[in-house]
């Protein structure tokens, strides 16, 4: 299967996850299906690339940034960073939701917060905990 294909498939598979969290009900077993299957789907995928091609690239390491460009040269293992991308930031976008719900949340609230995780990764966290932080806060004060 050639790099292109795998990309396509694992950002088809990561879309419909995030589509499925931001829009879909929340059922335990939805929750399930999108840790389980979707992103155990992309870190198998993810690990196969790695496997297969992350030790063949000569000069390629984390040493440096010249050894992470001499990597990223290899379009397998381009896609596997790719991947490592999609199947983490779904599952943090898993835990937000998780954690959002727990907390009562609105999902008007939590749909930018998601958004910006599914675009941006560690954007969207820090969105979450200061919300969360925020929302501390203003229940301390209350107090």
């Amino acid at each position: 299967m050639s790099a292109a294909t795998v990309f396509s498939l694992a950002s088809s598979t990561a879309m419909a996850g995030w589509l499925l969290l931001i829009l879909a009900p929340r059922w335990g077993a939805l929750i399930a299906f999108i840790r389980l299957g979707l992103i155990g789907a992309l870190s198998l995928t993810y690990a196969v690339l790695v496997f297969v091609y992350f030790f063949r690239i000569e000069g390629g390491g984390f040493g440096s940034i010249a050894e992470v460009r001499a990597l990223f040269m290899s379009d397998p293992v381009l896609v596997a960073g790719w991947v490592h991308y999609l199947a983490f930031d779904l599952f943090i976008g898993t835990f937000i939701a998780v954690e959002a719900d727990k907390r009562g949340w609105n999902r008007v609230l939590q749909a930018p917060i998601l958004v910006a995780t599914f675009m941006f990764g560690p954007l969207g966290l820090l969105l979450f905990y200061l919300t969360r932080a925020t929302e501390a806060a203003l229940t301390f004060r209350k107090v």
